[in-house]
């Protein structure tokens, strides 16, 4: 069976379930998001959590299942193993036809209500998708206790999902290996995760990249994300570019290492040139990006650096270590520079590159074009179109 041509996804009932926090009503880009995606003419319900400690129930493009959010990871694991197992049953005695899984460990549960549906006399297929690597990134984030009996039940549950999966889906070249050590025998669907690309497309530039020499990071606070590793290139540069600041955008998700930062900040003297300023909107973003000459993504571990095409696509050069998805994303010299991870002196060399370079508008005119053919909103639904086909087809 052709899967461009059959099944039609026409009115089916799909149901994504996974860890993303929304309120209501919903921010913008979540909005724009399944907005899109009703566009696949298909009955959408989400089973996910709430910003707060209080369940909640609403409708907006989608049916929202909203979870508390407890405290603690393994509280919300189990709130959502009890609660989303429930309403995922529920959902398939009432004619759901496909659960999309937002990571492996999600898969688990999405198996169970389609084993238990099963019971009923009830076809599910089952997606799981990934978002980046899997098996240590939560290791990489935050210390665990127990971390060996962790690792092992993660392990089962993540084999427990891809064993009963349907199709797959994948975010980056890196992000596919893994899943294909897994479960080789899976088809999977590779398109980069979303962004709502008009707050970058639709935000004009308020200076030319050849008169600024600012430097943006954009991402969450913690030791993955390689800031300490940053604000060190950027004390060996600095000197030789008084005119450059950086510019740290995003939640202090880790305080501990926030913390860290500001005093690694403070023992450099650069405390009137590095800025904290801590989450914004998209459109507050892509006005950071609009104004600066590069962003820099400096992880040790990365499933595909979408902050990356998002700065490219406000025209903006970037500069990430070479792990994860981010080669897929970085043609070396073209639309921005690669670095080994955690290497300081290569980075540095890397931002004395791109603050010194006279042809860098014709760099950042490469970012927009690539960034442009490598992500839409109309190749993200495609995206899905074709993964629920696919699943539909193997279920």
């Amino acid at each position: 069976m052709n899967a461009d041509l059959k099944p039609s996804l026409s009115n089916i009932r799909v149901c994504w379930i996974g860890n993303p926090r929304y309120s209501r009503p919903l921010n913008p880009t979540d909005n724009q998001k399944w907005k899109l995606l009703t566009g696949l003419e298909i009955q959408i319900d989400v089973i996910a959590f709430t910003e707060g400690l209080r369940a909640r129930r609403f409708h907006q493009h989608a049916q929202f299942w909203l979870l508390p959010q407890l405290p603690t990871p393994i509280l919300r694991y189990g709130i959502m193993l009890l609660g989303g197992t429930a309403i995922g049953l529920w959902l398939a005695l009432r004619g759901l036809r496909v659960i999309v899984a937002q990571s492996p460990y999600e898969g688990a549960i999405g198996a169970l209500v389609k084993n238990l549906a099963r019971l009923f006399g009830r076809r599910i297929a089952l997606v799981i998708e990934t978002h980046g690597d899997f098996e240590q990134v939560v290791f990489q984030q935050r210390q665990i206790t127990l971390k060996g009996l962790y690792r092992r039940v993660m392990a089962i549950s993540a084999r427990y999902g891809l064993r009963h999966a349907d199709a797959l889906r994948a975010i980056s070249a890196e992000t596919q290996r893994q899943l294909q050590a897994y479960a080789p025998d899976k088809p999977i669907v590779q398109f980069m995760a979303w962004t709502d690309s008009t707050a970058f497309t639709d935000t004009p530039r308020t200076k030319p990249l050849s008169e600024t020499h600012d430097i943006l990071f954009a991402g969450v606070l913690t030791p993955l994300k390689g800031v300490h590793v940053l604000i060190d290139a950027f004390a060996q540069i600095a000197a030789a570019f008084p005119e450059s600041h950086l510019w740290l955008v995003g939640k202090p998700q880790n305080p501990d290492y926030a913390a860290q930062l500001a005093k690694q900040v403070t023992a450099t003297g650069l405390n009137q040139r590095v800025h904290f300023v801590g989450n914004v909107s998209q459109r507050e973003l892509a006005a950071y990006m609009g104004r600066v000459r590069v962003l820099v993504l400096s992880s040790s571990s990365e499933g595909l650096g979408r902050v990356l095409v998002e700065a490219m696509l406000c025209g903006t050069p970037v500069i990430g270590s070479s792990v994860g998805g981010i080669p897929d994303v970085i043609q070396n010299g073209i639309n921005g520079y690669l670095f080994p991870a955690g290497d300081v002196d290569q980075l540095a060399e890397r931002l004395r590159t791109i603050l010194d370079d006279p042809a860098v508008e014709k760099m950042g005119e490469a970012a927009r074009t690539f960034a442009g053919q490598y992500f839409s909103p109309d190749a993200y639904a495609d995206g899905y179109r074709r993964l629920l086909k696919e699943a539909i087809n193997h279920a």
